[in-house]
């Protein structure tokens, strides 16, 4: 199998001949780590490109502080304004545009076009040479997560459950967004559509299932159509306690998942993700397992991670990506082992 053939197989549940993988390369990882980690990681390989573009990031120096501390501001493209303390790593939101929802008749969210001419013809042409041989997935879109940013985390939530008309339009508006970016991602070629949303704590949802089936549900539903209806897959992402929701995730069209797996008893989530025919992108540990455990129990756990979901009957791929303080032995375990298991 080529590497696209792979990731398709294990999309559609069949057997593979490698377990299959993906390699985020973490501007983070690569930071601390420098040149070892570009190394290790294209030695590795992975089936969603070449790497042939990987580099190592540089830093302005003016993004350092009088004491050598990575400390920079930010104002994107929505206008809210981040902190960022860690290189790589998500910022604080300090300035949120709608913090006053009344400003909403008067905001205007990015400039979004749906790709044209020339623009669509060379995306086209570079997705059909990444496609010849690897899996190709694009897009994005982000509802929840981009409220949060909108307005505080708070004020969003209490917006939700109390079904004002304020967050149910500028919900809307979001979706009118996002499904340009994912009508151009469909228009290159993609594979599949990427979908990002953090809805769970540590220990539950965290607003109940009946709400979020109320507010969100219908609204993926829409941004997602497109996408079913061009065959594609939609990989979903979404940290905590996701389990209530699973099933809505798979009806609303999601092909595939990617949790927060310390959370959940894995041969019940393993079980009961390929009784709903979702998928599963499996992110070792990023917390106690990385930064604390011996190279030992991080090769003995990602070999039980394989086993107990089962990576080459289909139905899963392994996902490997860096954090700031993850010790070296470490990374070399988790990538070592990851090679060994696709010889």
């Amino acid at each position: 199998m080529i590497p696209r053939e792979r990731m398709l197989a294990a999309l559609a549940f069949k057997p593979v001949d490698l377990i299959p993988l993906q390699i985020h390369p973490s501007p983070a990882g690569l930071f601390e780590h420098g040149q070892k980690l570009l190394d290790l990681m294209r030695t590795c390989g992975h089936d969603f490109d070449d790497q042939s573009d990987l580099a190592l990031p540089v830093v302005p120096k003016e993004d350092f502080d009088a004491d050598g501390r990575y400390h920079k501001f930010v104002i994107d493209a929505w206008g809210t304004t981040w902190e960022y303390r860690l290189y790589g790593v998500w910022g604080y939101r300090i300035h949120y545009p709608l913090a006053d929802i009344s400003r909403l008749n008067s905001y205007h969210l990015p400039e979004i076009k749906p790709l044209e001419g020339q623009a669509l013809a060379q995306i086209q042409a570079a997705g059909m040479v990444h496609r010849q041989r690897y899996f190709h997935a694009g897009g994005g879109a982000s509802l929840f997560e981009t409220l949060q940013s909108l307005r505080p985390f708070e004020d969003v939530l209490i917006d939700i459950a109390q079904d004002t008309p304020e967050i149910n339009r500028l919900a809307d508006l979001l979706v009118d967004y996002y499904r340009v970016i994912i009508n151009n991602a469909l228009a290159a070629g993609v594979d599949a559509v990427c979908v990002g949303d953090d809805f769970g704590t540590q220990q539950s949802l965290m607003l109940s299932p009946k709400m979020w089936r109320r507010f969100f549900l219908p609204r993926y539903r829409y941004l997602f159509e497109p996408v079913k209806r061009a065959g594609k897959r939609i990989l979903f992402h979404s940290c905590g306690m996701i389990l209530p929701i699973l099933a809505d995730l798979r009806e609303a069209g999601a092909d595939a998942i990617w949790p927060q797996l310390p959370l959940f008893d894995q041969p019940d989530l393993a079980k009961r993700c390929r009784e709903l025919g979702l998928a599963l992108q499996l992110h070792p540990d990023r917390g106690e397992l990385m930064h604390h455990a011996t190279p030992q129990q991080v090769r003995s756990y990602l070999l039980r991670l394989v086993d107990e979901f089962d990576c080459l009957s289909g139905g899963s791929w392994l996902y490997l990506e860096v954090d700031p303080g993850f010790p070296w032995p470490n990374v070399q375990a988790l990538f070592e082992t990851a090679m060994q298991l696709r010889q």
